[in-house]
């Protein structure tokens, strides 16, 4: 099991650049798949971008693409998402999500598959 906690949320103007960060406590961090999602105001949570234990594998939402990077530090349990050129429409709770998985490549995720989860993040998008 992990414990995770985001961090870097915040308000930002149309355009704008923020940095969401996630620490794991736990064991064996690279044995988890890690992810991202996120929940609007009366919406359902969504899937926002998804990385294999390795790094090498990314995935993100439509929505999203082209403007969000997912990263990952294994050697510091940690997890990043970039996001850049943001929008009003990306303003939601940001949570961090982590699932036992050592597939090498990922694919777009539902929160179900999720395990494990943080407290979640705002991030609100002035116009």
């Amino acid at each position: 099991q992990v414990q995770l906690v985001e961090s870097g949320g915040g308000s930002v103007q149309t355009g704008g650049s923020l940095r969401l960060a996630c620490s794991a406590d736990g064991r064996a961090f690279n044995s988890y798949a890690m992810g991202w999602f996120r929940q609007a105001p009366g919406k359902e949570r969504e899937f926002v971008a998804q990385i294999a234990w390795s790094g090498r594998s990314t995935v993100y939402a439509d929505s999203v693409k082209g403007r969000f990077t997912i990263s990952r530090d294994n050697a510091k349990n940690m997890v990043y998402l970039q996001m850049n050129a943001l929008k009003p429409e990306d303003t939601a709770f940001y949570y961090c999500a982590a699932k036992k998985s050592y597939a090498a490549v990922v694919r777009t995720a539902t929160a179900s598959e999720y395990t494990n989860w943080g407290q979640g993040i705002q991030v609100t998008v002035s116009s």
